[in-house]
This record gives C-alpha cells, structure tokens and sequence, in this order.
C-alpha cells in the first residue's frame, strides 16, 4: 500500500513541477510549486523522516510560497502605476 502511494505522490511531483514549468501566468506556476512541495512533505513522512517533511512544510510549502505571492502583488502594483 506503501509503495503505490510513493508512486502516485512521485508521478504527481513530477506533473506539477511540469505544469509550474510550462504555466504562462506566474500565480499558477507558484501554485504548482506549493503543490509539489506538499507532496513532498507526503514523501518524507513515508520515507520515515519526519523532521524534515515538518520543515519543507513550513520552509517550503508556506513560506517560499508567501513570499513569491506578495512578491507577485507587490510587481503588479508597481506596474499599473506606470
């Protein structure tokens, strides 16, 4: 059971990080990225490292995320005004 969720949690990395690479708008590929890094966070608990799925989840999944979205706004704001 194990292993056909390392399957799944893996082909679906690599279709989200695919979907983040050919996206054309950048909301959607900060999106998928988020998405990637939660599965992830799926992985290392399965491979029994805990420690480090708590850490790419706050790191990883929550701040890189927050801060690529604020950037994002903050670009689009300075960009109307122009």
């Amino acid at each position: 059971m194990i292993e056909v969720v390392e399957i799944i949690a893996g082909a679906l990395m690599l279709l989200f990080a695919v979907l983040a690479i050919e996206s054309k708008k950048l909301i959607n590929s900060v999106i998928y990225m988020s998405l990637m890094s939660l599965l992830s966070v799926v992985s290392f608990i399965i491979m029994k490292a805990p420690d480090v799925g708590i850490t790419e989840a706050v790191i990883g999944s929550g701040l890189v995320t927050f801060l690529f979205v604020i950037t994002l706004t903050q670009i689009k704001k300075t960009g109307d005004t122009k």
